[in-house]
């Protein structure tokens, strides 16, 4: 049989109605088609202009499609591409039918009919256009052409490769470099970054890589190397800190040299100087190389930038040609221009603000809005209408800079026999025209091609006039002195500050507005030179930011710079004061140590910014941050009505702190009431400066470091109060100031004291001078009573365990305890699953109970490692969550260890006549349901704020943990809890040894060295077990403290490590299972394997194992003690395991 196509096949068959489906089949499968009878759709397009089609068109296009057209021009042309038709199926994000388009930066999908009679240029000389289908509904498709448009290179950048490969940037081969024994050299640069590393602009070397002529930076400055002489360039080009020649912004720099002289000329930013280098006198560089933009050496990188207009001539040219050097002057050797050059298409990036880019031409435009549409509604008409008239046009143009008035005259016009008074609107624009590689663009060509584009207009809107003008250019010139900017066509031009590295100037070049021929210079903006405050203290702020690391140093630096911005400016705006709060605020996050050099310089700083907040605007300035917070109030002078100031939370999530400078709040974090007569003896001098009171809150106080006197413990936040500038003290009515404590906490013989910075301390220290306690305080406030004015503080002089703790214990001690918790559930998770995963280990009471107190110690340890990186987010009812979570944990943990010790005891010492129903249920209710009902009497109690929230802990103010905050709820549900397990565990760890001591003393088969290794390694498991570890807290008192925190920490950090040890790993029945189904090779233990096959000696070590049928551990051994749970019968019986040798 003959297939259509052609193709011959030999087939024997009966005929029968299912061959005829099986040739069809056949024929679908073997004849060669392109998507059923359409074209096909995966093409390279390279001709200078075509079309292409979706599958099928005009017609549907077919069911799951996967087209590609890979469109493809010359360097030194762009690809315009322009969609006459477009019709895909329409969908949320384009997820079903959709085209691609990929203009080589950017990827963007269409479909529905969104992309009709638009026009996308490709950012190089490539472009991808991808289509494709799903399995239902076929729509139209799409019809596109596409055209070959030139691009000048000099609207055209080259990015420089920052490695030696393929993508180098190179002199093209046509391009013959001569025998050099003079030349000028200009090029234009740009640099990214402020790293102080060597670098190469270009390189010219032959064909052995020897270099003959490069420019770039070493160590020892700028240099320009001729054959194998290198000139360093310092006295014309030297090298400062972290700054380079070349910024974010293009310079162009020259270099001449002339082998007759030795020397080498340096032209940059206007001023031109000569460099000796007699080295190269009569020397002279051989032609025929390789001239590359960047390094062609592996020990030196290319520098990390930009080059522009490069250009080389074989003479030299003087300092005023040099000044006045146009981007008309070609190069005679090498050019700007495509033929020149061999440039990947991934170096070479078109921008329109490079100085040769074209030639400008100014539009204006008058429209007639006949039917009164909104102004907004016109603008975007208008700007619409005008881009979408130069797209497809032969002359490569672009409008930039649009500007809409509105004429001040209106006319009147008949339409349909009625008057009507129409509005006009006048347009300025900027029209840019790349000529290189054009022919010349005549202004009227442009008004013509307006004129003509008339219809295209909106309704309602009508061309009235039309005005085009070609612009001049502005000349360079020097303004101020050390701003030089160079000749460009109207723009706007930056120019880097001179003392302020990373700002700019900027100037703009105007066209004129009646001249052909001119344009004209803007006043130069310095602003950003000498008002650079806001935007320092931004760049600050994202420094100190969060996920920031600070040590000493940067600290003390950062402190450093926000003080000069204080000093510097006069009047601080509250913009300005919010950011500097806000660095403070992150700073004081950072540990107490880091903080403490520049403690004193950083409060000394926030006097001075709440001096200079300015208030000519508002009578009161409040600024809230996490860990600060500023409030001023404005004085009237000769007044003697002085502020009150109190702080507290908001009664919503608008500000971090809540100010109120009238009354008092109904339960402030900190207040401050001034006497009446505080100002009544001040001199004539001093009531002129009172202009205002300052009030500072330190939420942290790690700024407050007494590390001289150590006259107590700070236990209280810090409230600061100061009027004007002036210093107040001897008040013969004192200052009252209510300050709540940071932990509410039992204070014992509260102290009042101001942080003295004027004593000679270094930091500064707490000075109880002038201040006294008044008789109102209690456990959570403390009121003082001073004389003067100044920040204030509450000490205790009993320190708590851990803030005694000094800060490289406590860091030694959180990362033991880390990692001791991380590698503890680790081993709880592991003891766990092995229960879990094996039925056989977990059908005795004691594996039950096992894995109920893993259970408790995994989730204890994963909350606790959670709980330092949680409290980082400041979310309160987060954090209110864990803390409640960790201490249902506890609880589990201390319950299901005294379960532990309960069940040995039952056990062991009632071992005969016992029966419990239900017995693993009683002991879960237990378990989980006690520590559950202490959890939730406690939040039932109290407001949960007040008793879980962020704790401290060390001196560390940045130290915080999600933990309670009541003391009563500490000591009684905690300490309290703990200490009648520990008791009960105690006591049960006694009788139970004994027990095993005196079982195991009867029997005469062993040494006393075995009996000994046997009853300490029952000690040592049911230490762990129990939780006896956990008794060093009681002795961290005194001296001793720091050895039992130590021991505390590694034992109960790694109890599920001892535990996994003792009552997992070395337990027979647990290896037997993970050898039998984790295993393999000669380490696996046959599944006919049955290790109960000495049951004959149930009775006779029965007695022998009683120290080990205890627990899940059974003390090493694997026990399985059974009672009887028939409701008839309470008569205790032994049951055989499957291993004889574990019985009870």
């Amino acid at each position: 049989m003959m297939l259509p196509s052609g193709r011959m096949w030999s087939c024997h068959w009966k005929w029968k109605r299912s061959s005829l489906l099986f040739f069809f089949a056949l024929y679908i499968v073997c004849v060669p088609h392109s998507v059923w009878g359409c074209a096909s759709c995966r093409l390279i397009l390279s001709n200078p202009s075509g079309a292409f089609t979706s599958p099928c068109y005009p017609n549907d296009y077919p069911n799951s499609q996967a087209c590609m057209w890979t469109l493809r021009a010359p360097t030194g042309y762009i690809i315009q591409i322009t969609f006459n038709d477009f019709d895909i199926e329409e969908a949320p994000n384009c997820i079903y039918d959709a085209l691609s388009l990929d203009n080589g930066e950017s990827q963007t999908k269409f479909c529905g009919a969104t992309a009709k009679g638009l026009s996308f240029n490709s950012s190089a000389n490539e472009m991808h256009v991808s289509f494709s289908s799903d399995f239902s509904i076929q729509k139209k498709g799409f019809n596109a052409s596409y055209i070959r448009v030139a691009v000048s290179l000099r609207n055209q950048k080259v990015v420089l490769p920052l490695t030696l490969d393929a993508h180098q940037v190179s002199v093209a081969k046509s391009v013959s470099i001569p025998e050099l024994s003079a030349f000028t050299l200009c090029f234009e640069a740009t640099k990214i970054g402020k790293e102080d590393t060597e670098w190469i602009a270009f390189s010219y070397s032959n064909a052995s890589f020897t270099q003959l002529l490069s420019f770039g930076k070493a160590k020892d400055g700028y240099f320009l190397s001729i054959s194998d002489s290198k000139c360093f360039l310092s006295n014309v080009l030297p090298v400062k800190d972290k700054e380079d020649i070349f910024t974010e912004s293009f310079e162009q720099l020259c270099v001449v040299w002339d082998n007759s002289l030795g020397s080498v000329g340096v032209n940059f930013k206007r001023n031109y100087e000569a460099v000796p280098c007699d080295s190269t006198i009569s020397k002279v560089i051989p032609g025929n190389g390789r001239l590359l933009l960047g390094s062609d050496q592996s020990e030196i990188a290319s520098l990390k930038g930009d080059i522009y207009n490069f250009r080389l001539w074989n003479f030299t040219m003087n300092s005023k040609t040099l000044a006045n050097l146009s981007c008309s002057v070609k190069g005679n050797v090498v050019d700007w221009q495509n033929d020149f050059w061999n440039i990947p298409t991934v170096a070479l990036k078109a921008e329109s603000n490079l100085s040769c880019d074209g030639i400008a031409y100014r539009i204006s435009i008058v429209i007639q809005n006949v039917l009164r549409h909104p102004e907004v509604k016109v603008q975007s008409k208008v700007a619409e209408w005008l881009n979408s008239t130069f797209q497809n046009w032969n002359y490569t143009v672009y409008v930039v800079n649009i500007s809409f008035h509105l004429s001040t005259g209106e006319d009147k016009i008949k339409v349909k026999r009625s008057l009507v008074i129409d509005q006009r609107f006048v347009i300025w624009a900027l029209l840019i025209y790349n000529a290189t590689n054009n022919p010349s663009l005549e202004g009227e060509v442009i008004q013509q091609k307006l004129l003509r584009n008339n219809e295209s207009l909106d309704e309602g809107l009508r061309l009235y006039t039309v005005n085009v003008r070609q612009l001049g250019i502005c000349a360079g010139e020097e303004n101020p002195k050390g701003y030089q900017w160079p000749t460009i066509s109207p723009s706007e031009y930056k120019h880097p500050c001179l003392e302020k590295q990373g700002f700019y100037a900027s100037r703009t070049c105007h066209p004129a507005p009646n001249s052909t021929s001119s344009a004209y210079w803007g006043t130069p903006d310095l602003s950003n030179c000498s008002k650079e405050a806001n935007e320092v203290a931004n760049q600050i702020l994202n420094l100190t930011g969060d996920g920031q690391t600070l040590n000493s140093a940067n600290i003390t630096s950062i402190v450093e710079q926000v003080r000069r911005i204080v000093n510097k400016e006069e009047n601080i705006d509250i913009t300005l004061g919010s950011t500097l709060m806000n660095i403070f605020s992150n700073i004081l996050t950072s540990p107490d140590s880091d903080l403490l050099e520049s403690s004193s310089e950083a409060l000394k700083t926030i006097d001075e910014l709440a001096f200079k907040i300015d208030l000519s605007s508002t009578s009161h300035v409040n600024i809230t941050t996490r860990n600060l917070a500023l409030g001023v109030s404005s004085l009237s002078p000769g007044t003697n009505e002085i502020s009150n100031f109190s702080i507290g939370l908001p009664s919503n999530n608008e500000s971090y702190f809540q100010m109120d400078f009238a009354s008092e709040q109904m339960d402030p974090l900190a207040s401050v009431m001034l006497p009446p007569n505080l100002l009544e003896n001040l001199s004539q001098e001093d009531s002129v400066l009172v202009k205002r009171v300052q009030f500072t809150f330190f939420n942290k106080t790690g700024l407050f470091q007494d590390v001289e006197t150590k006259k107590g413990t700070l236990v209280s936040y810090v409230m600061a109060c100061s009027i004007g500038n002036i210093t107040i003290q001897g008040l013969k009515d004192p200052v009252r100031i209510k300050i709540k404590h940071a932990r509410s906490q039992a204070v014992h013989h509260p102290v009042c004291a101001f942080w003295d910075l004027d004593n000679g301390e270094a930091s500064g220290f707490w000075n109880t001078s002038g201040c006294v306690t008044q008789g109102h305080s209690d456990a959570s406030e403390t009121v003082c009573l001073c004389n003067h004015l100044t920040h204030f503080g509450v000490l205790m002089d009993l320190q708590g365990t851990a803030s005694q703790m000094d800060a490289r214990n406590t860091r030694i001690l959180t990362f033991l305890t880390y990692i001791g918790c991380g590698i503890s559930a680790i081993f709880s998770a592991t003891t766990l699953l092995t229960y879990v995963a094996f039925e056989k280990l977990r059908r005795d009471y004691p594996s039950k109970i096992l894995m109920n107190l893993s259970t408790a110690l995994l989730f204890l340890n994963l909350i606790f490692l959670l709980d330092g990186w949680i409290t980082s987010f400041h979310v309160d009812g987060l954090c209110t969550a864990v803390a409640a979570l960790l201490h249902f944990f506890l609880l589990a943990t201390f319950t299901w260890m005294g379960l532990e010790a309960i069940h040995m005891y039952i056990a062991l010492v009632k071992v005969f006549n016992t029966y419990i129903r239900r017995y693993i249920l009683k002991f879960c209710i237990i378990g989980w349901g006690l520590p559950a009902l202490v959890v939730s009497i406690v939040l039932a109690s109290r407001k949960q704020n007040e008793v879980y929230g962020k704790e401290s802990y060390g001196k560390e103010q940045g130290d915080e943990f999600c933990w309670i905050q009541d003391p009563v709820v500490f000591y009684v549900t905690c300490a309290g809890y703990f200490g009648v397990m520990f008791f009960l565990n105690f006591a049960m760890f006694i009788v139970v040894m004994v027990q095993i001591c005196g079982r195991n003393g009867k029997r005469s088969n062993r040494t006393l060295r075995e009996e000994v290794l046997r009853n300490l390694r029952s000690v040592v498991s049911l230490t762990f077990l129990l939780g006896m570890t956990w008794g060093f807290a009681f002795f961290a008192w005194g001296p001793l403290n720091v050895a039992f925190m130590y021991l505390f920490s590694i034992f109960n950090s790694l109890q599920g490590l001892f535990i996994f040890v003792f009552h997992c790993a070395m337990k027979e029945n647990v290896q037997k299972q993970w050898r039998r189904h984790l295993c393999c090779g000669r380490f696996r233990l046959a599944d006919n394997s049955d290790w109960s096959k000495t049951a004959t000696n149930i009775i006779k070590k029965s007695s022998d194992n009683l120290g080990k049928s205890l627990s899940s551990s059974s003390i090493g051994s694997n026990s399985t003690y059974l009672t009887s749970k028939s409701k008839s019968s309470s008569t205790t019986y032994f049951k055989r395991n499957s291993h004889t040798d574990n019985v009870f």
